[in-house]
């Protein structure tokens, strides 16, 4: 999957990725960081987590923590809250709509 078909997935069917479009198109050529700024949380984090880079999560858990006024926040925490653990390898194609 390439990073903006996966920071705008909004669901699975089987091996298929479901991806949002209209969203995709508006906000795909922003940063991580950029994304969080709009607030679009979710996809800012999975923009982190498709990226790899752990000062790039980093950053992005610095700055979520701070909009929410939550401390010891974690990458962990993150995942659990929104839904998303890994890239995931099983996708085959994607349908954007």
């Amino acid at each position: 999957m390439t990073r903006s078909e996966f920071v705008f997935t909004i669901g699975f069917q089987g091996d298929t990725a479901i991806v949002d479009r209209r969203a995709q198109r508006a906000y795909g050529r922003l940063s991580t960081l950029e994304l969080a700024r709009e607030g679009l949380s979710r996809a800012a984090f999975c923009s982190a987590l498709h990226s790899g880079d752990q000062a790039e999560m980093q950053a992005f858990v610095d700055f979520f923590g701070e909009q929410a006024g939550v401390k010891d926040l974690t990458v962990d925490n993150l995942k659990r809250l929104f839904g998303v653990y890994t890239v995931p390898d099983e996708v085959k194609r994607t349908v954007a709509l």
